[in-house]
């Protein structure tokens, strides 16, 4: 039986706030669709991941979606929601009276047409007055080229989409050419680096994610690292009485371990620490730092061999303590007392922890051979990294929402 691999990309604006989703369906790590029709493969795929999980996934933002030429043509993508679906043309789409027919009908309906991968070239021309929104790929077409065709088209209301973003630098060559929305991984690494200590702040940051990754967990301790940061003490006590699983208003912290129990103080505390730290950090890189821990998790509690989750958990959350801190992973963790199997898997990639964590990142980049190889070291089947992806992404839109609506009602 055949299984369906599904990741997204994030897309951000020039404030480094996220807009929306490149949802990536592919039948297998060859990156094709099954042998079957591609409209009705499209189709299948969409139905199995964009409407099930449409809410947990995508939200209220943008989800952009590659249709075959075929699908276009059968016009496959109007069986879906016209508000928040972007239509990725693909590259290798010809650009031909039939396509440009079916681009025609999509938009006057309303919805938003991509070009993916764009190689100006005098074919698409026509296509351009139905177009809103280009891509180009920057490592097809250079930034100074894109921004010379962005200028031709000065009058129009497309707008402009960089993927392949993978440094900051890149990031503010392309917003300077004048790109409206970017797509890469630049956000992932750090920013800049310093060789500034740590604010006392962050290193109480610190000082909890570390506690929180011990298997017994010491209260007391967590207790005096909280009772001397009264931002982090106050978010938490916050955190906790937003939260569905309390039925009378917490008071102290003593009450909250009551409710919470040792994994949930985990994962509310990994929360509320990270989120307290930069909120000058773009608004994904939180999210994918929780969303990974939970990933991690999930896929430890499905190995055969019992594995302690709580460690699979804190090395997706370390993994990028780099781009929040803006400090490399290196020197953090040389100032931090964590397990080593931790530190070997997110500086080297080792052991079990460090093949979960290689197979989470390649998951979330789409680099479904990697992610082929990953599962099988591991031992664990399609369905299951389908499931706890899913699950991963629910589980943190919830969380988040608790946060949100916390802030929301300050």
């Amino acid at each position: 039986m055949k299984y369906s691999y599904v990741a997204r990309q994030p897309i951000l604006d020039a404030n480094k706030q996220t807009v929306g989703y490149e949802l990536l369906f592919r039948d297998g790590p060859q990156n094709t669709f099954p042998e079957i029709d591609p409209e009705q493969a499209t189709s299948r795929l969409l139905s199995d991941h964009f409407l099930s999980t449409h809410y947990e996934t995508l939200g209220k933002k943008l989800g952009f979606i590659n249709f075959p030429y075929q699908s276009l043509i059968n016009r496959v993508p109007t069986l879906f929601p016209v508000d928040n679906l972007v239509i990725e043309v693909l590259e290798d789409c010809p650009p031909t009276t039939e396509l440009l027919d079916a681009i025609k009908e999509m938009t006057d309906l309303g919805y938003k047409i991509a070009l993916d991968d764009f190689v100006p070239s005098k074919e698409w021309r026509a296509f351009l007055p139905y177009i809103s929104i280009i891509k180009f790929d920057i490592r097809q077409v250079s930034i100074e080229k894109a921004r010379i065709f962005m200028l031709r088209l000065g009058g129009s209301n497309i707008q402009f989409l960089a993927e392949k973003v993978e440094t900051y630098q890149e990031f503010e060559l392309a917003k300077d050419a004048g790109f409206d929305y970017f797509q890469g991984y630049f956000f992932s690494k750090p920013e800049m680096i310093t060789r500034k200590s740590l604010e006392p702040s962050f290193m109480t940051v610190i000082q909890l994610l570390t506690e929180i990754a011990k298997k017994d967990m010491d209260f007391a301790a967590i207790e005096t690292l909280i009772s001397t940061d009264v931002t982090l003490s106050y978010k938490l006590l916050s955190f906790v009485n937003s939260s569905s699983i309390v039925m009378t208003e917490i008071h102290s912290f003593k009450q909250a371990l009551i409710y919470l129990g040792e994994d949930k103080l985990r994962k509310f505390i990994s929360l509320v620490a990270l989120t307290s730290s930069q909120d000058s950090k773009p608004d994904y890189l939180y999210r994918l730092s929780i969303q990974r821990a939970r990933y991690c998790e999930l896929l430890a509690s499905r190995l055969e061999a019992k594995f302690e989750t709580g460690q699979a958990f804190l090395t997706g959350m370390f993994s990028l303590l780099d781009s929040l801190l803006d400090r490399p992973l290196e020197q953090i963790v040389s100032q931090i007392s964590i397990d080593e199997s931790i530190k070997l898997a997110i500086t080297n990639n080792e052991g079990t922890l460090g093949d979960i964590l290689s197979l989470t990142r390649a998951y979330e980049q789409a680099q479904w051979d990697d992610v082929n190889h990953y599962r099988d070291k591991i031992g664990v089947d399609q369905r299951t990294l389908n499931k706890c992806y899913d699950e991963s992404v629910k589980w943190t839109t919830e969380i988040l929402s608790v946060k949100t609506n916390e802030l929301e009602s300050k």
